[in-house]
């Protein structure tokens, strides 16, 4: 009974976790604000309280013991389920998370975040990127943006735009001597791309009569950002999605110097988590993005190159 009046503080369990994760005294003292001989304290706290060792030390690292793993899978448990409840009780108190590709997140999300907050001041969004192909739901995030190679009927999802790719250049890497015109003109200059896979460039090309890829220079990158970054400079053509290059061709950092949009019938999704119920920003969150999308659509533009 004495044990349960005089439980382990939550600093301690907090002292543990970081302690067991970064696998220093040290570094958890710097993430926690601490000393390190505070957070050694709230160690031996705990150490007292359950009357086994939980770390194993040595001159050059530390470890858990069978026991010290225990009582971290209980901290874990239990702070989380305090962070659950204060989100419960508290919601307005946190942002609304979302996690998406960080291209996404740089070339579509970001122009649009002043008009979030100029019409709903009191929320707070916070991004989460990732720079993985593929976007996997997380935990502790209400929602997140991802690419599906087709429609989806699933209610929980909206559309916020379609894919169609087009080929942009920066505006002078056509002279006249080298005109950027058509299709055939593509060999003198490198196919920068967003994917190991090439795969973007190869539907573009089979859809508009190009040659097989071996026949053109290639210099690879593995995000989209990259790939329009690097055709802004000069350094070729790539081929992204219309969408995603919208703010630089409207600027003239980008041009599209030939063709048309190819719909490739995937699209860009914003799917919200279960958690996301919980928020009351969570409807206001999604006519928002719902309004983004119709905007989109109705106003995309495709000049070229004159």
């Amino acid at each position: 009974m004495d044990k349960i009046r005089h439980v382990p503080s939550l600093q301690a369990f907090q002292a543990l976790v970081e302690v067991a994760d970064s696998g220093s005294f040290t570094q958890a003292a710097q993430k926690l604000c601490l000393t390190q001989s505070a957070v050694s304290r709230q160690i031996q706290q705990l150490e007292s309280h359950f009357g086994v060792p939980l770390f194993v030390r040595s001159s050059r690292s530390i470890r858990l013991t069978p026991e010290g793993e225990q009582v971290l899978g209980s901290a874990r448990s239990i702070l989380e389920q305090l962070k659950t409840l204060e989100e419960r009780l508290s919601p307005l108190q946190r942002p609304f998370r979302i996690r998406m590709h960080v291209s996404l997140a740089v070339r579509w999300l970001l122009p649009k975040l002043s008009d979030f907050y100029r019409r709903h001041p009191e929320i707070s969004l916070s991004i989460e990127t990732v720079a993985t192909e593929v976007v996997e739901p997380s935990s502790d995030s209400d929602a997140y943006i991802l690419y599906l190679p087709e429609p989806s009927s699933d209610s929980a999802c909206l559309t916020l735009f379609e894919e169609a790719l087009v080929p942009v250049c920066a505006p002078g890497l056509a002279s006249s001597a080298q005109p950027l015109a058509s299709v055939e003109d593509l060999v003198r200059f490198p196919l920068l791309h967003r994917s190991a896979d090439k795969q973007a460039w190869i539907d573009w090309l089979a859809a508009n009569g190009g040659k097989s890829l071996e026949d053109y220079r290639h210099i690879p990158f593995n995000l989209d950002e990259l790939a329009l970054d690097a055709a802004a400079r000069g350094l070729g053509v790539a081929v992204t999605d219309l969408t995603l290059a919208q703010e630089s061709i409207e600027r003239g950092v980008l041009v599209v110097p030939f063709g048309r949009p190819l719909k490739t019938r995937g699209i860009y999704s914003l799917c919200l988590q279960p958690s996301a119920a919980s928020h009351p920003a969570s409807s206001l969150i999604r006519q928002w993005f719902a309004r983004q999308a119709e905007q989109d659509e109705g106003g995309m533009c495709l000049p070229q190159q004159g």
